[in-house]
């Protein structure tokens, strides 16, 4: 019904159940819009500029629900884990916030259930619903976004991302600067041709010190 809304980011407010609210003016009209921390963390560093979010208006008994992404992709993703039995809004917004886009289809498409299961609420029984309910659908996904991507990062193996994050998240660090260590390296084709998770973990340590 809504596909984006470009207007004023006025202010984030946190609900009292911790919720991230967007309060967006387009056109001297504000609209709440629920979205993830990634988003919220982004739009706090310069208030009131302009944004174009894209929108799923959820609709319930009681009142319908605005739900705002950064980028479409995004907001795909999370349409597609609202399509799992079992899995609601608030589940597929932690979904998202744990793990990037890119890492999560990865997870996806290739039934990798310790990656989905990482977020808080996840047992191992939803993720193995969730990776084979949506493994079919997300690789044809996957394939189109990727075919009309500018980037020439080339992900690792998930066997060997799996290695990766799970070694790097023991020593400490945080997903956010694991994934971001792993684009960089994805981007070397030489390093992205590399098959010892080891190599990998010692780039992204050095990477990231």
């Amino acid at each position: 019904m809504i596909n984006y809304l470009r207007g004023q980011a006025i202010e984030v407010i946190k609900t009292p159940n911790n919720r991230l609210i967007l309060i967006l003016d387009v056109n001297q009209i504000g609209y709440e819009i629920q979205i993830p921390s990634r988003l919220a963390l982004d739009i706090g560093k310069d208030n009131n500029d302009s944004r174009q979010i894209f929108t799923h208006l959820l609709l319930r008994e009681d009142q319908p629900l605005l739900y705002g992404f950064g980028t479409a992709p995004e907001r795909d993703l999370f349409r597609q884990l609202l399509s799992v039995n079992g899995v609601g809004a608030q589940l597929a917004l932690a979904k998202m916030i744990t793990i990037d886009t890119k890492y999560q289809r990865l997870g996806l498409v290739t039934g990798n259930t310790k990656i989905l299961s990482k977020t808080p609420g996840v047992g191992l029984k939803t993720a193995e619903r969730i990776a084979l309910e949506l493994k079919t659908k997300l690789a044809a996904w996957r394939q189109l976004k990727e075919a009309t991507t500018t980037t020439t990062a080339i992900l690792p193996a998930a066997e060997i991302l799996e290695d990766v994050q799970m070694t790097l998240l023991a020593l400490g660090y945080s997903q956010e600067e694991i994934d971001r260590a792993i684009a960089v390296l994805s981007q070397d084709a030489l390093f992205s041709k590399n098959t010892q998770p080891e190599d990998w973990i010692k780039g992204a340590i050095n990477w990231l010190g």
